[in-house]
């Protein structure tokens, strides 16, 4: 099974450069405190490095058998 990652954003895109915000958009988020549950790929970290200082990024733990 894949391995994924939760991620929340936490803070506001106003006044912040578009392509933060489009990267926002990219990961999936709608609104403000969202958490969502992405795989943990490449492309996704390259993403969520952009707009660190905007999200909180923490390992989901791996369910015991699987």
């Amino acid at each position: 099974m894949e391995k994924r990652i939760k991620v929340q954003w936490v803070r506001s895109t106003i006044g912040r450069p578009s392509g933060q915000r489009k990267t926002i958009q990219g990961l999936g988020f709608k609104r403000l405190h969202q958490t969502l549950t992405l795989p943990d790929r490449p492309e996704i970290r390259g993403m969520i490095k952009a707009v660190t200082h905007l999200v909180k990024l923490w390992e989901e733990k791996e369910r015991a058998g699987e």
